[in-house]
């Protein structure tokens, strides 16, 4: 005969095998996992997971390693065809600075004409302004009101009978307006205009800044890819230069160490050039008083020090680029990388749209980039997330090895 009691032991013996006693209290499934949804709602916690996952992007997964010795054969075999086609890219970017050096020549005289005009040497005729512009319609608008004030005016002096005297008057009151020359502070309302350079200006340089001319872009004919970007001032009361130069050095050859790492010249190193400042006018350094204490004798003095003042004038004194052997400190590789950010944006974008920078539209088709690259990559994201397939560590891991892609193939490196 069956125990009635048997069922009963069954179930407390089952019981007991899903709960866990830990100090003195019972913790069902149920209970741990609320304990591990509360751990994940834990900042650290996933900050810790995260920096975990990071460290990790980019490793090794194993999966060539397990392939057969004749697959990884014909690997290689690849790789040696990628390489003949990295010679032929570099050969390539050769070719295209060859093309920009001819084509420089060609856009000359539209410098000079462009520095004429900005400058007031030149007068544009009516032929040169035929251009369609958005604010025409409000120029038509001023031009009517200021129609309609000259008649009523008349009106009055017609109605009034005495013309000479309203006309004596009016002539009193009116301030003379002295004649505009060119386009004034024109490069410096295009720095002003665009961030990364207006970041670099301070008030005490803006008035050394009105007297900046004209800015271009020389190639290099010799040094393969190189270029030099020419700031030319008229006299001054800060310093005696005509012309303060940047050269930029670039790298069009692939690495002979990591060949197949290759992505089109970069720029390399940059020099600038000595500022022959005029007596105190030097507004990259300033010089503070400091209370100094003898430690012997206790007695205290005031010591004058110089030390380096923020100044756009400092562009003109990178600091040195280590060699590749060398080790290097993570504020020099800071400024060199927005050094050289800024070179090929005054290369590639300022001093040939220099009007559309002057206006702001170059700033809005720069704004709708920018939006439009953002929109993509949310677009991006959300078609990953809605494909079944889509692996997050594998794409996140893809993605660590793609680099960023700078127009006309020009890159930067630190």
């Amino acid at each position: 005969m069956a125990d009635p009691e048997a069922p009963q032991v069954v179930e407390n013996e089952v019981k007991q095998e899903n709960e866990e006693e830990v100090d003195g209290t019972i913790e069902t499934p149920g209970h741990q996992a609320g304990q591990l949804n509360e751990i994940m709602k834990n900042p650290m916690f996933l900050a810790a997971v995260q920096g975990k996952l990071g460290s990790m992007v980019g490793q090794p997964s194993g999966y060539i390693d397990s392939l057969p010795k004749e697959v990884k054969r014909r690997i290689k075999a690849l790789k040696k065809l990628q390489f003949e086609m990295t010679k032929i890219e570099a050969k390539f970017f050769e070719e295209v600075h060859e093309l920009e050096c001819r084509y420089a020549a060609k856009y000359r005289p539209l410098m000079d004409r462009r520095k004429d005009i900005v400058l007031g040497g030149t007068e544009p005729t009516d032929s040169d302004c035929e251009w369609p512009s958005d604010s025409e319609e409000d120029d038509e608008d001023k031009d009517q009101d200021e129609l309609a004030k000259d008649v009523k005016k008349k009106v009055a002096i017609t109605e009034s009978g005495d013309a000479a005297e309203v006309e004596k008057e009016n002539s009193e009151n009116e301030e003379p307006k002295e004649p505009v020359s060119g386009i004034p502070e024109f490069w410096l309302t295009i720095f002003k205009n665009v961030d990364m350079l207006c970041d670099m200006i301070q008030d005490h340089d803006e008035p050394i800044l009105k007297h900046l001319q004209d800015v271009r872009v020389k190639f290099s004919e010799h040094e393969l890819m190189g270029f030099t970007i020419e700031f030319y001032f008229s006299a001054n009361e800060y310093f005696n230069n005509a012309v303060l130069t940047k050269h930029y050095t670039m790298n069009s050859e692939p690495d002979e160490d990591d060949p197949l790492s290759f992505d089109g010249p970069e720029i390399v190193k940059c020099t600038g050039c000595t500022i022959d400042w005029k007596k105190d006018k030097n507004v990259t350094v300033k010089t503070i008083k400091k209370k100094q204490k003898h430690k012997g004798r206790g007695v205290t003095r005031m010591v004058t020090k110089t030390i380096q003042n923020d100044s756009f004038f400092n562009f003109f004194n990178p600091p040195v680029a280590p060699e590749p052997e060398e080790d290097e400190d993570e504020e020099t590789e800071t400024i060199l990388a927005a050094d050289y950010e800024i070179g090929h944006f005054l290369r590639e974008r300022i001093v040939p749209r220099a009007v559309l920078y002057f206006t702001g539209e170059a700033l809005d088709d720069d704004d709708e980039y920018e939006e439009e690259a953002a929109d993509e990559a949310d677009e991006g994201e959300e078609d990953e997330e809605n494909d079944p397939d889509y692996n997050p560590q594998v794409n996140l891991q893809s993605a660590s090895s793609e680099s960023p892609v700078i127009p006309l193939w020009l890159h930067t490196r630190v």
